[in-house]
């Protein structure tokens, strides 16, 4: 396949996701596949699901499910499918997708319980032990490992080993994270990990994944409060089926997530990503500060996946042109989201490189109108 005939992207991606992807990865998309043949579920699905355990945990003790959809709905799923009528859900909030947990559990009637640290902090550990150690119906806890409202990277082994101290199921959303960041679940005590293809693999979106503990999986059948986002029947079927979805599958889609796994491979696996990420993310911070435009967060707190800065203290600033300005010259950043203050965001994860990061601040430098 000639990925040269491919055209150039106008700009480089630097959000959360949808990110900048590889000719290569978009070319794995110029084909048509059969959800029934075994060209497509042995080959291109059951290896995904192998090679997804293989770069979470050294641990036998784990199993894999694709769920259509984006990120959110793997997230629905689980939350929806884990947890026994009689459940009870601790979230850890540290921004929207924190909250985003709390509005899932709450709209599928599950009785939550949230703790809300608000955007720019880490969750309280001492009450999450206080909460836990007194409150003996709630049976699983869920945090998000990156919250990319501000780029926090929440504390998830000291969380994970909380939660195990008072017995319970442990879910953590590692949409942004996972593949980026080093990490094994099994040593993290993870039960249930969720995260996407369009993140640190560097796959486009259509499909999400969660990694889970089989014998903590296997006991949720007939738990689930949705049809097509039964995570248990999804299992089965995929496993059964030997890589057969239930409902059709995003088979473009996951054929570029293959070819995704393959270049992170190549690349020199998580390890080798990270680096690359952290590199781009000091890159940027430096010119940055450089400029006078600062974090919001903590170097402490921080995360290499995406950066949040404060916005310039001028009153000639203007978010919306200084975003046309960036996308002209090639780089697409995030609007803020955060509540109590003024920010915008840049991602560093995608198939962008540190000279890529080194252009953008150039291009930001030549930007600055306040």
């Amino acid at each position: 396949m000639n990925t040269a005939e491919l055209p150039e992207n106008p700009y480089f991606l630097l959000t959360p996701g949808p990110l900048s992807t590889s000719k290569s990865v978009k070319a794995a998309m110029l084909r048509d596949w059969c959800t029934w043949d075994d060209d497509y579920n042995i080959d291109v699905v059951q290896e995904i699901r192998k090679g997804l355990i293989s770069l979470a945990t050294k641990s036998q003790e784990y199993t894999s499910i694709l769920m259509q959809g984006s990120g959110t709905f793997s997230v629905e799923a689980t939350i929806g499918s884990v947890l026994p009528p009689d459940g009870k859900l601790l979230v850890l909030s540290n921004g929207a997708y924190g909250q985003r947990l709390a509005q899932i559990a709450q709209r599928l009637k599950i009785d939550t319980v949230v703790h809300d640290s608000g955007e720019i902090e880490p969750p309280d550990l001492e009450l999450l032990e206080r909460t836990l150690q007194s409150d003996k119906k709630i049976t699983h806890v869920v945090v998000v490992h990156c919250e990319t409202t501000t780029g926090m990277l929440n504390p998830i082994e000291d969380i994970g080993r909380i939660s195990k101290k008072y017995n319970k199921i442990y879910i953590v959303d590692a949409m942004s994270s996972f593949g980026g960041i080093p990490m094994d679940i099994g040593e993290l005590d993870i039960d249930f990990m969720i995260s996407s293809a369009n993140k640190c693999i560097q796959g486009v979106p259509g499909f999400g994944f969660i990694l889970a503990r089989k014998e903590v999986l296997v006991k949720t059948s007939g738990f689930a409060r949705s049809l097509s986002l039964d995570l248990y029947d999804q299992w089965k079927t995929l496993e059964e089926g030997n890589g057969k979805w239930r409902y059709t599958s995003p088979t473009h889609t996951v054929r570029a997530f293959l070819q995704a796994m393959k270049e992170l491979h190549e690349e020199g696996g998580v390890g080798k990503r990270y680096e690359r990420y952290r590199e781009n993310h000091q890159i940027l911070v430096d010119g940055m500060n450089e400029l006078g435009i600062n974090c919001l967060l903590p170097k402490s707190y921080q995360s290499p996946i995406i950066t949040s800065f404060n916005s310039p203290n001028s009153p000639s600033y203007d978010f919306k042109k200084f975003y046309t300005k960036l996308k002209a010259k090639g780089f697409v950043i995030y609007p803020g989201k955060v509540s109590t203050a003024d920010t915008f965001r840049i991602g560093n994860i995608g198939h962008v490189f540190p000279d890529d990061f080194r252009s953008l601040i150039k291009c930001v430098a030549d930007s600055i109108f306040w």
